[in-house]
């Protein structure tokens, strides 16, 4: 992946007379970069929950379907459209446990 050195956008795939190269939004483009991964490749690209240090996540009163511990840290992330609500992950302190929080 590739960004732009003038605005910090991600390049994405543009084609103009049988020529793929990667192009800005802000007008900036790469002719000499050749476009190798498909718009479409790009749109399916994953979401990667980062780890987070146990001890600095805040906490909350929950039980974990693993194990049954009564505390669990909690971090929010955007894995929807901007108009969505935030995804919020919550991870067991006892067992370690992952899940998404369904309220």
């Amino acid at each position: 992946m590739l960004f732009c050195p003038k605005c910090g956008a991600i390049l994405k795939p543009k084609q103009e007379k049988g020529k793929r190269f990667l192009a800005c939004s802000c007008g900036y483009t790469n002719r000499k970069e050749k476009a190798t991964i498909s718009e479409k490749a790009a749109e399916k690209e994953q979401i990667q929950v980062v780890s987070e240090d146990d001890r600095k996540l805040p906490t909350t009163e929950t039980e974990c379907p693993e194990c049954g511990h009564g505390l669990a840290g909690y971090w929010t992330a955007q894995t929807r459209a901007g108009d969505e609500p935030e995804t919020r992950f919550m991870k067991c302190l006892g067992c370690g446990h992952t899940w998404r929080d369904a309220s």
